[in-house]
């Protein structure tokens, strides 16, 4: 059992924590260390939303730019009840780990509001997505910080803050301003399964460096729509999901799972653990524990800290969503040999294709899913060699691989900047 975490609920003290670790490794000057813990803007907004009962309610929203050494604030918006200040610093930290590992000219930033999106109407949604541009606007821009869609957010949401936008700053068809957006607004083919994809892209990329063979078995913790459809890319290609959960239940089956199947029996009866191929009633939380080759972490932050790192029995852990493990669990599972396929790389495809999304609205050219994912893939792929090779180059896991490339490009921006 690992010692406890001085910090084991707070995303951001625990991005900083990590940030400290990386800088030691590598002997960064304490002044470039005092920089990066630090976003450089926090804004906390208060966003009026007229209900369709009459009544005003006022949401709070916040936004987080953290560096923009090599290009504009990059980073989603989460419409989620338990956003809070500090995540959305965490993930903007992490955003800009993220940009500068696949090596793409962007900055970090992340956005969220404080709501749950499933107790509001359509109208009202429309109405706070409006109200967080009306808030916000001056501070965003394509050459300044630009938003996509993050946790309950969507192409939708986006082409609402789109318009918003435009009207707000008289600059219509200013489309590289969000991302994610609707195809009718200049949106990028492939963006709605980029993460997934890109994940793909990495896993395989590293299978046999990580030993991993064919009929491996996999297990997906988080099924939502990164979860869901990187589930689905394995299914399709071959590899064994034995295990599938959510928020609220989970489906086993140590012959595999019928991935299509489950999908389309979660939309209709909105539960796992009644799928016909289900063998055992399991809690959600059993997900952990199972003894499978390949754990993916696709849900929130802090699925594995020190209250349950013991439980872990999977060979390799691929985290699929933002900072899914504490400082105090990572480490203690990089000692017992388990081997992590990190966040900050594992799940940079959605920003890749964002990147990709913002090219084609500056040029008004417009390249097919097949183009889109071509240029994914050489990224995604030369991102990871490169990694596993610092790692290697270090004698560290994957992660500080990950993270030294990382915070060697943002350090050298900055450093030919005069900062």
């Amino acid at each position: 059992m690992p010692e406890k975490s001085l910090f084991p609920n707070n995303p951001y003290l625990n991005a900083v924590e990590t940030l400290k670790h990386v800088s030691s490794i590598i002997g960064l000057d304490s002044n470039y260390l005092e920089l990066l813990q630090t976003p450089q803007k926090v804004i906390q907004v208060g966003i009026p939303v007229r209900m369709d009962n009459g009544q005003i309610r006022v949401f709070t929203g916040f936004r987080s730019q953290h560096n923009n050494a090599r290009g504009p604030y990059k980073g989603g918006i989460r419409f989620h009840p338990q956003v809070t200040e500090d995540e959305v610093k965490a993930l903007s930290m992490w955003m800009t780990w993220k940009c500068a590992v696949v090596n793409i000219p962007l900055g970090g930033g992340k956005g969220g509001v404080i709501v749950d999106p499933n107790q509001l109407s359509e109208s009202e949604l429309e109405r706070l997505a409006r109200g967080y541009i009306q808030a916000l606007h001056k501070d965003l821009g394509p050459n300044v910080d630009i938003p996509a869609p993050d946790v309950y957010t969507n192409a939708k949401i986006m082409g609402w803050m789109l318009d918003e936008y435009e009207k707000l700053n008289g600059d219509q068809y200013n489309r590289g301003v969000i991302t994610g957006k609707p195809l009718s607004l200049g949106g990028s083919l492939g963006r709605d399964t980029a993460t997934a994809d890109g994940a793909y892209y990495v896993f395989t990329t590293l299978a046999d460096k990580l030993n991993l063979r064919p009929g491996a078995t996999i297990a997906v913790q988080g099924f939502g729509n990164a979860g869901s459809i990187f589930a689905k890319i394995l299914f399709e290609k071959g590899y064994k999901i034995v295990a599938v959960s959510d928020s609220k239940s989970m489906a086993f089956s140590a012959r595999g799972l019928n991935i299509p199947a489950l999908l389309e029996h979660k939309r209709q009866f909105g539960r796992l653990d009644t799928f016909k191929e289900s063998e055992d009633a399991l809690k959600n939380s059993d997900i952990f524990s199972l003894k499978v080759d390949v754990l993916v972490l696709a849900a929130l932050e802090n699925a594995i800290t020190h209250a349950n790192v013991d439980n872990i029995q999977a060979e390799i852990l691929l985290e699929l969503a933002n900072g899914p493990i504490s400082p105090d669990a990572d480490f203690y599972l990089y000692k017992k040999g388990v081997k992590i396929i990190p966040d900050i790389l594992a799940n940079a495809g959605g920003v890749v294709v964002s990147y990709l999304e913002q090219v084609q609205n500056a040029s008004n050219y417009y390249w097919s899913k097949a183009e889109v994912d071509q240029k994914l893939s050489q990224i995604m792929r030369e991102a990871a060699e490169n990694c596993w090779r610092v790692a290697e180059t270090y004698t560290v896991g994957l992660r500080y691989g990950a993270y030294i490339t990382a915070l060697e490009r943002v350090v050298q921006a900055m450093q030919d900047r005069g900062w």
